[in-house]
């Protein structure tokens, strides 16, 4: 009785796997690799065309609704669009307008600030010499032995640059003018967005192939929506309670200014994790620069540490956690590559950029494993 082979159950894949030569995912991770380089330097690169485009994005999203809400009430999109964005203007304009007394006085003040602050840290009547001290005395030595190796018989040159107000007033100009026509593109770009809203969504739509794919299109752009525009909403609340909270405190404990601190408190909130300790190490110094006092400095830095302690470290990781799906490691992770990338702006923007880039992941098949590590 002979000996017969069972039925061979290797599939045609199977065997195109097993003959693709080794070298096949190393090229694929090598690709991988590059391509995401090149995305990077094309960010930094773009920074100055991507940043208004992102700005302009949140503002759609938290403005999408109420025009929504407008345009059920039988108010023409045109109008209520343009109605939002007088509002938002004419809010910030009133803002800066009721602190900007405030504002200048504290731009008065910064001379006489550097000067204590300066004179702190130098050699106290007694003691040893401060760090300032000791860093001229540095400089002067080097200096004097740099004096000391010229050969005998050569000048020594030194050229002197002479400060120009025009070019100091140009440049500044020049500046303020690129600002402004940053903020003027951000907003008609927020406009056009808004009257463009379901367009987009239709175009986007349209493009696509198959119906499920049609279909995890218009989920993910609910998913964008819905998501970014929770996170704003807390993300508004949230900075402004620190602002209220902080300026009625620091107004309370004697300090000047107290509305402008407060609000600066409250923007620089909404960088987790690292806000909170940029918040308290400025209002210290601001404080002792004004007392002049351990006692005063200590409890400004108290009052401000317990504010923002309780508000960014505890309340607002576990709503933007919730509100985006994404653990507080990827949250942190996500504000270091984006403040590397953008800096102060990449800071500011690192949580919904994350949350944009999760919920992709979540609904596109081959970036999924992206996804669950982001998750909670």
């Amino acid at each position: 009785m002979s000996d017969t082979l069972p039925p061979s159950t290797e599939t045609p894949e199977d065997a195109r796997r097993a003959t693709a030569p080794p070298s096949l995912n190393v090229q694929t991770i090598a690709l991988t690799l590059i391509s995401v380089a090149i995305v990077i330097l094309l960010l930094q690169f773009m920074q100055p065309v991507l940043l208004p485009l992102v700005l302009a994005g949140l503002l759609f999203y938290a403005l999408d609704r109420p025009v929504d809400w407008l345009q059920r009430q039988r108010v023409p999109r045109v109008i209520g669009a343009a109605v939002m964005m007088l509002m938002v203007i004419s809010s910030c304009g009133a803002l800066a307008y009721s602190l900007q007394g405030q504002a200048l006085t504290v731009i008065d003040q910064l001379p006489t600030g550097a000067r204590r602050l300066a004179a702190v840290l130098r050699k106290q009547p007694g003691g040893e010499p401060g760090a300032v001290e000791k860093m001229q005395q540095a400089a002067d030595a080097l200096q004097e032995t740099e004096k000391r190796a010229t050969r005998p018989g050569v000048t020594r040159v030194q050229i002197e640059e002479k400060f120009e107000a025009s070019t100091f007033v140009w440049s500044t100009s020049v500046g303020l003018a690129s600002a402004a026509n940053q903020v003027v593109m951000v907003l008609f770009l927020t406009y056009f967005m808004l009257l463009s809203d379901e367009l987009f969504k239709r175009k986007l739509v349209e493009i696509v192939g198959t119906l499920s794919q049609k279909k995890a299109t218009v989920n993910v752009l609910e998913d964008i929506a819905g998501q970014i525009e929770q996170f704003l909403l807390l993300q508004i609340l949230t900075s402004a309670a620190v602002a209220v909270a902080t300026g009625a405190a620091l107004w309370g404990m004697g300090l000047q200014q107290a509305a402008l601190w407060g609000l600066l408190a409250g923007i620089f909130n909404s960088i987790p994790y690292y806000g909170p300790l940029l918040v308290t190490a400025g209002l210290s110094t601001v404080g002792f620069l004004q007392f002049g006092t351990i006692g005063m400095t200590v409890a400004v830095a108290g009052v401000s540490l317990f504010i923002t302690t309780l508000e960014g470290f505890v309340l607002t990781p576990t709503l933007v956690s919730r509100a985006s799906s994404m653990n507080q490691v990827a949250v942190f992770g996500g504000l270091l590559f984006w403040s590397w990338v953008w800096g102060i702006w990449g800071m500011l923007l690192a949580v919904p950029m994350m949350m944009v880039i999760k919920v992709i992941c979540d609904h596109v098949e081959p970036l999924q494993p992206v996804g669950h590590l982001l998750g909670e």
